[in-house]
């Protein structure tokens, strides 16, 4: 058996343990997706052809598609965005995205237990186990801001 890179050893076992095969393209794109968190599809293609030249931009979205439903992959899907994939899975943290250059930065839950994943029930309604809450902070960061207030200074703080 060949050594792996250390970026693509780290995946292995969760590949195994996903009971998918242990292939270049699926490390590929796992190392890919981990350097680059909140890639699109395209990003993920761009970033995987520099180490696989041959693959096609099907077998990438393929790929993705496989990652996400084995729980390896998180996908997201920001408002006015093409999706976007995450390593950081299982945690049911949250997204602040900057509405000028789009910037998505990780949010943890900010009261340390998950209780958005605990909802409000109408009365009478089918109520389901819920598994993930996306919450999505929309606003502008710090460098947006800093560019909006010198174009036009009467900006609130």
């Amino acid at each position: 058996m060949t050594q792996l890179p250390p970026a693509q050893e780290m995946w292995a076992a969760p590949l195994r343990t996903a009971g998918r095969r242990v292939t270049k393209q699926r490390l590929a794109v796992l190392a890919a997706v981990e350097r680059l968190p909140h890639s699109t599809a395209d990003d993920v293609v761009t970033a995987v052809r520099a180490e696989l030249a041959d693959i096609s931009v099907q077998s990438v979205y393929v790929v993705l598609s496989d990652l996400t439903a084995s729980g390896l992959l998180r996908r997201i899907e920001p408002p006015s965005s093409p999706a976007r994939y995450e390593t950081r899975v299982n945690d049911n943290h949250h997204h602040a995205i900057c509405t000028g250059c789009g910037r998505i930065e990780d949010v943890d839950c900010a009261v340390g237990h998950a209780p958005c994943l605990t909802p409000h029930w109408s009365p009478g309604s089918k109520q389901m186990t819920i598994q993930i809450a996306d919450v999505v902070y929309q606003g502008l960061c710090n460098g947006c801001r800093e560019a909006a207030l010198e174009h036009s200074p009467e900006l609130p703080d």
